[in-house]
Parts: C-alpha cells; structure tokens; sequence
C-alpha cells in the first residue's frame, strides 16, 4: 500500500524532533504535526525558560558574594519586565532554530493539532494524511487537584508570563517543580511559602539529597509549611487566600498562587481509540487527583498497535528531555536505520535546580539496601563548606554521596548537593555507567583545589 509518508509525527517536541530528523537522515519521507511553538515543553515552558530565571535568581547571593571579596556593591534592583521579556524572546528563538533544523533535515513541518483517525491515518485540522508508521510524542502538561478554588493558581506554563513580581508567592508540591520555583522565587526577591503533604521534599530521592535541600531552602527564607494540604482557595480583595489542613490549620494570604502537584501524559483528543492504541492507568497520590493514563509501549516504543510508536513524556516512564530524545533515536535507528536497539532506561541521571542544586545518578541509598541488605551496602558521604564561601562567610554546604556493592566494590550510586552539582555529577555518570568501582574512583587524581575531588577522595 501506499501511504503519503513513510513516518508521521504528532508533536514538536524534544522526543518527536529527534525521532523526525533521525528518521529523515535515513531517507525516510517525514512529516511532523504542532499545534504550539516548535520545541515542546523543554524549550517553550520548561527547562529552558526555567534554567535561565534559576541564573537570574542567583545574582543577588553573587553580590553579597562579592561584597566579600572587596568590592563595592551598590543597590541593585531587578527590572522584571526585562528579564521575563527576554527570557521570553531567547525561546522564540530557540523554536525558529528548531524549525530551521527541520526544514535542513527535510522534514515537513505541519502546523495543527493532529489527531488519529485509523491506524495509518492522521488529522490535522480536518486535513488527512495517511503513514506507513506513526509517532506519537505529544509530551504531558500540569494537572491540578479537584479542589475548590484551584482555577485560581497558575501552573508551570503560566508563571513564566507574570507580568509582574509577586511580593508573596504560595506554591503547593513537592516534587522538583514546585521545589525549583520555590527557590527561584525567592532568589528573585519574593516571598515565598511551600506547603506540602509529607514531611520532606523530592520523594523518591535519596535521603541525602532530600535532607541537605530542604535545609538549604530553610536557610535561605523559604517557609515550608510540611503534613499540610490545602483544602480550597479564595479570591479576595488583597489577592487571594489558602485555607489549610493538616498539622497545620491556618489560611495563608498571597498574591500568587502556584499548582505544581504533578503532570499527565498529554493523551487526551489523540483518538487513540481509533488506532487500537491501549492506555495504562496510574494512580495520582493525593485527595483530589484520580487516576492518569499513559500510552502502554514495550521496550522498543511500540504500542499495542503494531505500526504506532510513542516516546517521551507521553509514556510516562523517566520524564526527562534527553530520556525523550534518546527513546526517539532509538525508535528511528530501530524502524528506518537497520540498528535494532533499545534505549536504556538504567542509571539515568538527572539533576533538581533548586539553590542549593541536586544531581543524582544510579540507586539511592534505600534502593541499594532494600536489594542487597543493610550490610550489602557501603555509604560513602562528605558534607562541607565550599572555598568559595569561606571569604563572604556564608553558610552554605556541599553534600557528596557514593552508595557502593560492598562484594564487588561497584559504585552503585553518586549523589551531590551543592554548586555545579549537575555539571560534576554528569561526568561521574559515565563511570557510574560504565560499572566503575570504588576502587576506580580512588585512583583517580582529584582536581585541587576543587569541590569535584571529593568524589575521588572520599574514606
């Protein structure tokens, strides 16, 4: 049979680009389907936009910094209207450029939202176009709990377009979301409360990482109000109000109020019943949330339509950017580049942007005992305070951790709190990878002076 294309993609985003581009470099006949800018939640509403308010967000700390070393540092003030604006204009760009690689790799961008009529066949605002195999890599977007008043909060997407500063900024959610604003905002000069249900931040983290963030946020004026949910929400006059349950009762007043109490698989209006494409339900802890579905795929990305794919978000299996453009790669290599493979889903690392920064890879310290036995495990960890900081006299700590197979001496896991985190501990991921041993890692000549040789010198 004929088909329009070899491959048709429904959604621009990290996974669906690489896919598209990979595919096309294979001399497939490629088309790909937004309905939004080109880019996808990365570089539109996420990692983007985000990483650069984390940079604006750590100036202040700089200039009293700096102050410690000499010099003279004048008032200073944050003009917020330039700073969203041309955190604003660096996306647009950003998504021209994807275009433009689009358009070099010869894949057929089609603008719309895109929705499956039959197995081989797409719409995209009531145009059709039949595939011989389709990808579907529509990302998740923020859900909110089904509580009275949540139509008051903004989400991810929307905080990036305040227009202005918010003097009190409430934000409900522990996850890495919630946990990075939380420490932007109050980088940037707001005040800032974070209620959560638990005790602590970050679950499914290591303790390590958990216990050094939550304590830095502190440190830094954030309130975390813990064992707490918000029950309703009310607009009034000052703005609006948080009626709260839990350990504890109190109704907490703010100009802004941020949901970031998790994401969904972005399934909804794919016509994914139309192709035979069956879901996976997942249970959303929490009062008010019910149930999510997600796009069941095997190992491959296939879905239970034979000649569908999905990769990404969209799947919810490890949520991640590169994740998404690795699954995508995988996929096309797989289907059009005669290389059969599967993308490894093991010791991925990822890294939380919150001040002070996180990155992990591999198990966690309760992972590794829960598998090998409390004695099965060597824990390896140092706490200290950086160089830097010793001038200004700031109290700010650096947390390393190694999590190692007491019988084989592996390294089953790294885990840092504190500057560069993520940049140390992407390198330290190749040999976490690689199966690199303890005494590997103790072979190595560290870099002095630096807070990096901890991981090599560590007792």
């Amino acid at each position: 049979m004929s088909y329009d294309y070899d491959l048709f993609v429904i959604g621009a985003g990290s996974g669906g680009l690489a896919a598209s581009k990979r595919a096309a470099s294979y001399g497939a006949k490629v088309a790909i389907a937004e309905n939004d800018l080109v880019g996808g939640t990365c570089v539109i509403r996420g990692c983007v936009p985000k990483k650069l308010m984390v940079y604006g967000s750590h100036f202040p700390s700089l200039f009293e910094s700096a102050a410690g070393y000499g010099w003279k540092v004048g008032d200073v003030e944050l003009d917020w209207e330039k700073f969203i604006t041309s955190i604003d204009n660096e996306v647009k760009r950003l998504s021209r450029l994807h275009i433009s690689f689009l358009e070099k790799a010869g894949v057929e961008l089609i603008t719309g939202r895109a929705s499956l009529i039959d197995p081989h066949t797409v719409e995209v605002d009531g145009r059709k176009f039949t595939a011989d195999k389709i990808l579907i890599a529509v990302g998740g977007r923020p859900i909110k709990p089904d509580l009275p008043g949540m139509e008051h909060g903004i989400t991810s997407r929307e905080i990036f377009y305040l227009k202005e500063k918010p003097k009190h900024i409430a934000i409900i959610g522990a996850g890495y979301i919630g946990t990075e604003f939380a420490c932007i905002m109050r980088g940037l000069g707001c005040e800032v409360t974070q209620i959560i249900r638990k005790d602590k931040i970050l679950k499914g983290f290591d303790v390590d990482i958990r216990n050094n963030i939550q304590e830095g946020m502190i440190n830094h004026g954030i309130r975390l109000i813990t064992n707490t949910v918000v029950e309703s929400v009310e607009k009034v006059s000052t703005g609006l109000k948080l009626n709260l349950s839990g350990e504890t009762k109190e109704t907490i007043a703010a100009d802004v109020f941020l949901v970031a109490t998790g994401r969904a698989p972005n399934v909804d209006g794919l016509g994914l019943e139309n192709a035979g494409v069956e879901l996976v339900d997942s249970s959303v802890e929490g009062p008010g949330y019910g149930t999510i579905d997600a796009i069941k795929v095997n190992e491959y990305s296939q879905t239970t339509q034979a000649n569908i794919y999905a990769v990404g978000d969209v799947t919810e299996r490890i949520n991640l950017t590169p994740v998404a453009i690795g699954e995508g790669r995988a996929f096309s290599d797989s289907e059009f580049g005669n290389n059969r493979r599967i993308f490894s889903h093991d010791k991925v690392a990822t890294a939380v942007f919150s001040t002070p920064e996180a990155a992990t890879v591999g198990m966690t310290e309760a992972q590794a005992k829960e598998k090998f036995g409390e004695n099965g495990v060597k824990i390896y960890r140092s706490r200290f305070r950086p160089m830097f900081y010793t001038l200004p006299d700031q109290q700010e700590r650096t947390m390393m951790k190694l999590i190692v197979h007491a019988e084989n001496d592996e390294v089953l896991g790294a885990h840092m709190v504190g500057d560069y985190a993520a940049e140390i501990v992407q390198g330290v991921a190749i040999a976490v990878k690689m199966g690199a041993t303890k005494k590997d890692f103790d072979a190595t000549v560290g870099i002095h002076p630096s807070s990096a040789e901890e991981f090599v010198t560590m007792r």
